[in-house]
This record gives C-alpha cells, structure tokens and sequence, in this order.
C-alpha cells in the first residue's frame, strides 16, 4: 500500500508531538485558597487550621502549568493521597 500525500504530511507533525511527550509539565492540585491579613500569617502554627474557599465534598482541580485541566475528588492511595479526575474542562486559549 502506498501512502498518500496526506499521510506523508501528517509524519512530521508526528515526530512533533514525539518531541513534546517528554517535556516536564507541572500539576498542581489545588484544594481552595483563602486571603489572609499578614499579621494573620504569622500566628500560624503547628496545628493551626486555615479555612480555605471550598467546601469538603467539593471537587478539586487540576492545574497544568497553571491552567485549570481537570476536576476531581481526593483519594487515599496507600499512604498517600491521590486525584481521581471526574471531569475533564474544556482547552481556553489564553488572550
């Protein structure tokens, strides 16, 4: 079989993407966040309990460079803890 002229365009941007399967990406999972007075900060402690914006049974999302990918629900995962992703987000270009 031979191949056609959009197939033979096709194999360069697929060595492209091959390139990009192994640069690092940094997840972040964030749980909520909360604004705090410094003054606030430096009580903190061993022990102290920050209320973050989100309820606990709310999802979390997952960041990608930043960027909101993915939500989900924390998991225990041996003695660690995990994300079980429950829904994908739509791709945003930025602007």
């Amino acid at each position: 079989m031979n191949p056609t002229s959009t197939d033979q365009a096709k194999a360069p941007e697929v060595e492209n993407l091959g390139l990009l399967m192994h640069v690092p990406l940094h997840l972040t999972v964030e749980l909520g966040s909360c604004k705090m007075p410094v003054a606030e900060i430096l009580k903190l402690g061993t022990g102290s309990i920050v209320e973050l914006d989100r309820a606990a049974n709310a999802p979390v999302e997952l960041l990608v460079n930043n960027r909101p990918i993915a939500r989900g629900e924390i998991v225990a995962v041996d003695e660690s803890f995990g994300l079980r992703i429950t829904e994908l987000l739509p791709f945003q270009t930025s602007t």
